[in-house]
């Protein structure tokens, strides 16, 4: 299984990729929102974690154009921040995203386990 992490943050991208590559999946990094929408159509993801605050361009903006994408539309989104932003929240998943994880509450391995269970809920659904 491939996840596509695109985060600004190198710190947060080299934490979640190592307990992800830990649990057997191949992980794959977008520094940007350009540099995720393009690594979500080069690699076709099975998840994708997306930073909602990034310099080039907002989480939200990045998820209305894969959800517009016939290409990256099924792919399912988890939007992540460290801003509990009721708005943002609630407008991404009015967007597509099936969930919006607060990077301060969440650890590594239940990032892990939370995809786990996302992923199986997108396939079930």
């Amino acid at each position: 299984m491939k996840i596509l992490i695109i985060d600004d943050d190198q710190m947060i991208v080299d934490i979640w990729t190592l307990a992800l590559q830990k649990n057997g999946f191949e992980v794959i990094n977008g520094k940007n929102g350009q540099e995720g929408i393009d690594a979500a159509k080069e690699h076709s993801p099975d998840f994708i974690v997306l930073d909602q605050i990034m310099p080039d361009m907002k989480g939200n903006d990045v998820l209305k154009i894969l959800k517009g994408d016939p290409a990256t539309s099924p792919i399912p989104v988890a939007v992540a921040s460290n801003y509990s932003d009721n708005e943002l929240m609630d407008e991404s998943i009015q967007i597509g995203a099936v969930d919006y994880i607060l990077k301060y509450q969440v650890e590594p391995g239940d990032l892990v386990n939370k995809i786990k269970s996302l992923i199986q809920g997108s396939k079930a659904a």
